[in-house]
């Protein structure tokens, strides 16, 4: 079984569109938690309160990096997608922290985002443009097989 974790941008439906796409293939998914408020106030749920939205973010932040930090060393491959909406620092150090471990990666991003991400897409092993495209070289990998 291949194991792959789908990082970065929440708010379009690309994960679904992978998960859907590799559907008969032997290949299991992870991901940070997508549902966006509750990424934000996972560390105050759990270990309390902050007035200091500073701090807020922080218990936050290092809380959902527990998962993250699971989740991509578990990962034979990291895909790190790259939207149209917001700065993804976040997506940027996972793109980072999972080709400092060796993991095969595999970057999702519009041609919009080519020259700010280059260093990003040079520890790639793949830039796709469309969800399809990572689900042809999920395929590939597995089967040995090229998109009809």
């Amino acid at each position: 079984m291949l194991n792959v974790y789908l990082s970065g941008e929440i708010h379009t439906d690309w994960r679904e569109q992978i998960i859907a796409g590799a559907e008969g293939l032997d290949v299991s998914f992870s991901a940070p938690v997508t549902d966006h408020a509750a990424s934000d106030d996972c560390g105050v749920a759990i270990l309390g309160e902050e007035p200091d939205k500073y701090w807020h973010d922080h218990k936050g932040a290092m809380v959902n990096a527990i998962r993250t930090r699971k989740g991509i060393a578990d990962a034979d491959i990291v895909v790190v997608r790259f939207g149209d909406k917001y700065k993804q620092w976040n997506a940027a150090f996972d793109a980072g922290y999972a080709s400092a471990l060796g993991k095969s990666l595999i970057i999702l991003q519009p041609p919009e985002h080519d020259h700010a991400l280059k260093e990003v897409d040079a520890a790639a092993l793949a830039v796709a443009r469309e969800p399809g495209q990572v689900v042809d070289i999920l395929r590939y990998v597995l089967e040995g097989k090229l998109p009809a």
